[in-house]
């Protein structure tokens, strides 16, 4: 390998990460390298780690280092309401609010044809049958609020609904403490037909 091989091979993989372009994986490499290396040693060791040691929980598909994560353990949970979302992060999110203290399954995706995403990628069928294990009695779609978001949640519902099982979305509306003249005309839209 050239002398520039090493460090470009290094730049290339910090660009794997979202949001990562050359310039940023460049500083990052460069800073690591000149003023952090026992950083840089502790990130390739914590990856390293979580590579080997971090896989899906069997039953809501998060990430845990054990066969089933401490969520899905939890005694103190409510098995009877399933929430359905699109990624360990989105997950995260809820339980940051305190306000859910149900079950998760995590799809690891959304539904995206154009990008060849179908049901099957991202584990429908294994969410039918979590759903419909007969303590679960509300699954609560909480994927996000873009197209593909919505035409997941829609595709789950119907499949939901032919089993029989009550089926609830995410509220959307108006932002707490924002003024109504700022608000773009759709999210009112979606608050003054979503009003309770």
């Amino acid at each position: 390998m050239s002398d520039t091989g090493t460090l470009d091979a290094l730049i290339q993989a910090l660009r794997r990460l979202p949001g990562v372009g050359v310039k940023s994986a460049q500083r990052m490499a460069f800073h690591l390298l000149q003023h952090d290396r026992g950083g840089a040693g502790q990130l390739s060791q914590a990856l390293a780690r979580a590579c080997a040691q971090v896989r899906h929980c069997e039953r809501c598909h998060t990430f845990t280092e054990g066969p089933v994560c401490d969520t899905c353990l939890d005694p103190e949970r409510d098995a009877t309401r399933l929430c359905v979302v699109e990624t360990p992060a989105d997950q995260s999110a809820m339980e940051r609010t305190a306000a859910f203290k149900g079950l998760y399954f995590v799809l690891m995706g959304r539904l995206s044809p154009l990008d060849g995403v179908g049901p099957r990628d991202i584990g429908v069928q294994k969410l039918l049958e979590r759903a419909g294990d007969g303590v679960v009695q509300e699954v609560i779609l909480a994927t996000s609020f873009t197209a593909e978001g919505e035409a997941t949640a829609h595709a789950i519902a119907e499949a939901l609904k032919r089993r029989g099982i009550h089926v609830t979305r995410l509220a959307r509306g108006v932002p707490v403490g924002s003024e109504l003249e700022y608000v773009d005309l759709g999210t009112i839209a979606h608050a003054l037909a979503d009003r309770r």
